[in-house]
Parts: C-alpha cells; structure tokens; sequence
C-alpha cells in the first residue's frame, strides 16, 4: 500500500516539474508556460500536434500581446498629436518556433515574436490633408438640456479626426459605435416612427445631419441618408439625417483623389463640422443651405 502510495506522489510530482514545459515570455516576462503532452494527438502510435489545440493556444496568445495602433490626430488647439504604433503575434515566426519545440522534444523557452501595426493616420499625412477646408456646416442647440447636450457632444467627438480614404466608405454607426449607457450616452428626446419619445442617445441625429450637410456642400457621393418621419429643426427642410443602431445608416464615398479630415466639435449650443483635405484635391461644391440660429422651444415628455 504504502508502495502504490510513493508511486502515486512520484507520478504527480514529475508531472508538475516536468522538463518538457514550454514558457512563452514577452519582453522578459512569462506571459505562458504549456506542456507538449497538452497538445499531442497520438495517431497509430506516432505523436502528432493537435492543431485545434494549437490555434486556440496563438489566439489566446494573441490576445495579451495585442496592442490597437493609435492614429495621428489632432487636438483642440490645433496641434497634431503623434500616433503609436501597436503590436500583435507574429504567428508565422511563432509557429517556427513552437514546431521546433514540440519535435525536438526538448524544453524551451520561447521569446513571444510581434509584428508592428502601424497606424493608417500618421503625422505626415494628417499635416498634408488639413490644409484646404473644402466642406462645413453649423447646427444650434440648447445647451441647456444637458442630456442632449452630452449627447451631441459625445457624438461629435466619435467622428471627429477620423479619415476617409479615396475609395472608401464612411458610416456613421460604424464609427460612432452602439448608443449605450455603457459608452456615457444618456436618455434624451428623440423621434421614433413619427412621435416624440425618450431613448438612449437621443440627439446624435443633429451630429449626423450636421456632417451629412457639411459632406454634402463638399461635394461627396452621398450612399445612405434617410429624414426623419417627422421635421426636425435644427436644418432646412430635407436636410437632416436620421440614424439608429438597429434602423438607418449615414453613409458617404470618399469619390477624390485625395483622402477626407473630419473635423467636428460642440461650441457652447453649436455643432460645428469641417471637412479637410489637400491642396491638390480635385472637387466641385455644392450650393446647401444653412441651418437657422433660432433655438427650437423645448418639449417635455412624461412617461406614465
């Protein structure tokens, strides 16, 4: 008995302590450590890696090493501010790596490889296409109602720097994202299917119809704008661009030569949206008409 009992513990304790680990750092530090009889797939005798194992391993792998780039952009007085390069796996290097490993059957030590991501938006390019301003418009609200208010302004600093490249598309809920507490969005008056109601976010749609009228004066191919089913009044008649997670997009082709700079930002009860690019952008503008400065009066909603 007390054989059996040694024998048991011997197992265990080899098992723990095994030489065959691997330990994956990343700069300097382990970040996992797995054993190669984790992922072996013993086929007619011949030990064979689990690719399934495998795969799932560099995607959780992935997951700790990976670093979002961060754009180029530019501040609030108007000085650029550099972006950062992120970093992800480098799986083919690491699949070296790790085969070397797992068949020569001997432990290792392996030094997580990255590759850099470098972001879309550099220092350079944002420098080169803030020169011309080719589009704008201005919108008014009561600042005063605060729920509103923090949601235009959450809204408007979703789109502002972000650029679209020739060929590309641009679409508000992409870019903007799901209206959510979570993100900061309050509930606020909003129209849905011709009434007046209360959701969360409401008051984005003057974002989105301010930047439709700024693009639109620049001169952009217009995909997707849908009005509201009732009249809004913070732009002429028509101009106005309904957004909803779950129902209506706004969203643009960048048709130039040249890539796109949305500049947006809330002044006090104004909207203001600019749009930039190069000075060797090819455009033609359009005639648009300007929003009215008078404020709308406020509504109050009582849910019973």
């Amino acid at each position: 008995m007390k054989i059996s009992c040694l024998m048991i513990l011997y197992l265990f304790f080899n098992q723990t302590i095994t030489p065959s680990d691997l330990v994956v750092t990343y700069k300097g530090e382990p970040i996992a450590s797995v054993n190669r009889a984790e992922f072996t797939a013993p086929i007619l005798g011949e030990p064979l890696l689990d690719e399934g194992k495998y795969l799932q391993f560099i995607e959780e792998l992935d997951q700790q090493i990976y670093q979002e780039p961060k754009n180029a952009t530019i501040d609030n007085n108007g000085m650029i501010v550099s972006g950062q390069v992120g970093y992800k796996l480098h799986r083919q290097k690491f699949k070296e790596l790790f085969y070397t490993y797992f068949f020569e059957k001997e432990a290792s030590r392996i030094e997580a490889p990255i590759l850099n991501i470098h972001p879309n938006v550099d220092n350079e390019l944002l420098a080169n296409i803030r020169t011309q301003q080719i589009g704008y418009y201005t919108t008014y609200f009561n600042k005063n109602n605060e729920e509103r208010s923090h949601n235009i302004s959450l809204s408007a600093e979703a789109i502002n720097n972000h650029v679209v490249f020739p060929g590309k598309t641009f679409s508000f809920n992409e870019v903007v994202g799901k209206r959510t507490k979570e993100k900061g969005y309050l509930p606020a008056p909003e129209i849905v299917k011709g009434e007046l109601t209360e959701g969360i976010g409401g008051g984005i749609c003057q974002v989105s119809s301010t930047l439709f009228n700024a693009v639109d004066r620049a001169g952009v191919e217009i995909l997707e704008r849908y009005s509201h089913s009732k009249r809004v009044p913070y732009v002429p008649p028509g101009r106005d661009a309904t957004v909803s997670w779950y129902g209506p997009d706004f969203t643009f082709k960048n048709n130039f030569n040249q890539p796109l700079l949305i500049r947006s930002k809330t002044v006090g009860g104004k909207v203001i949206v600019e749009i930039y690019s190069s000075d060797i952008v090819d455009y033609t503008p359009r005639k648009v008409p300007d929003a009215s400065e008078q404020l709308p009066k406020e509504i109050q909603i009582f849910n019973n």
